[in-house]
């Protein structure tokens, strides 16, 4: 009976372990009209972009079925959101009393829909779209992130040449035992300075923060990762650099809200590796040679819109609508009696008849 009852406890025990060291959704800050319920409910890391459309009030393609986000007013929308995806950590050092919840199935991810969203209804408008990862160079702006960020360095080689400019964050954070010289250090050192420079533009153009369109920053972390590799998760090396993180994420997070005036939604997405989703693919000895596709060299299927059903439904009884009036007209126009139906006929026998 004993040791039944220490398996249970040990079950548990590593239940609420895995929770708490595993990869994590954490909410920096949120409106207080978007509201998170406290709870471990899990959230799948494909749903991500839909949580973010939800606490933007947007709609999405399918119900988020997650009870973690309450339904928000229907009157307010945040006027930013971010998101942050730090790689190589299940979990930062963050303040206790703001709301986190664990990260099943953490698949790489992207916000290119609810961009695409942000762009199709606020095309009039003056949007912020920036989508940036310092370690892979990528970067994607829309709107008037073209304007805002036009001095932001962006390619690993601007990045470095500001740390060594005025105001760089190497001034003013505490190295320990990072070095300056270390290729893994100054990645990491290299994204702490985006994210500085990235509070400072926005800063500078508050008044964009003013409009009535909706921004969206998502960005991607790969330094701890880095510095994980080169050192292990349990050098000081990696401790030193998790703590200058989640100061850092803190400070960017206090500063983005302040910018939007408490009307910014910043979350923080902590994965320790990507799960690549493996698909076995088979090819028939019969497959034809002719593409379905002209316009796709891979012989690759139309992209698929979700707006085809209603479209389809439009025009199908639209079609079916206008069938039936044909139908009936010409069953009318058939039947008809000129001499009786018809004025034209009518009146001309009347002159006929006066004359």
């Amino acid at each position: 009976m004993k040791r039944s009852s220490l398996l249970v406890t040990f079950a548990l025990f590593a239940h609420v372990l895995a929770g708490v060291v595993g990869d994590r959704l954490t909410v920096l800050r949120s409106p207080q009209y978007v509201h998170f319920r406290e709870g471990q409910w899990p959230l799948s890391g494909e749903k991500v972009p839909d949580l973010v459309s939800l606490t933007m009030g947007f709609s999405v393609p399918e119900d988020l079925d997650w009870p973690g986000l309450a339904a928000g007013s229907l009157f307010q929308r945040p006027r930013a959101n971010v998101v942050i995806v730090v790689r190589g950590v299940g979990s930062l050092d963050l303040p206790s009393n703001i709301s986190s919840y664990p990260l099943e199935n953490p698949v790489p991810f992207t916000l290119d829909s609810v961009a695409n969203t942000i762009h199709t209804l606020f095309a009039e408008s003056t949007p912020v779209v920036l989508q940036l990862a310092p370690s892979q160079e990528r970067l994607y702006m829309m709107g008037m992130a073209n304007t805002v960020f036009e001095d932001l360095p962006v390619t690993l080689q601007q990045i470095r040449s500001r740390l060594s400019q005025d105001g760089s964050v190497l001034h003013t954070l505490p190295l320990h035992s990072l070095s300056r010289n270390n290729e893994a250090d100054l990645l990491f050192l290299s994204e702490i300075q985006v994210l500085h420079d990235i509070c400072a533009l926005l800063l500078r153009h508050k008044h964009l923060a003013r409009d009535q369109a909706p921004d969206l920053f998502s960005l991607e972390l790969s330094g701890l990762e880095e510095i994980g590799h080169r050192y292990g998760t349990d050098s000081p090396q990696f401790q030193d650099a998790a703590k200058i993180l989640a100061a850092a994420l803190q400070k960017f997070a206090d500063d983005v809200s302040g910018v939007y005036g408490n009307n910014a939604v910043v979350e923080v997405v902590t994965v320790k590796t990507f799960e690549v989703v493996l698909t076995r693919k088979s090819r028939s000895i019969l497959e034809t040679q002719q593409m379905t596709n002209p316009g796709s060299p891979y012989n690759l299927a139309y992209k698929y819109n979700f707006d085809y059903a209603v479209i389809f439904n439009i025009v199908l009884w639209l079609m079916i609508v206008m069938a039936l009036a044909i139908i009936v007209i010409a069953y009318n126009l058939w039947n008809m009696d000129p001499g009786y139906d018809s004025i034209i006929y009518r009146m001309t026998n009347q002159k006929i008849r006066m004359d």
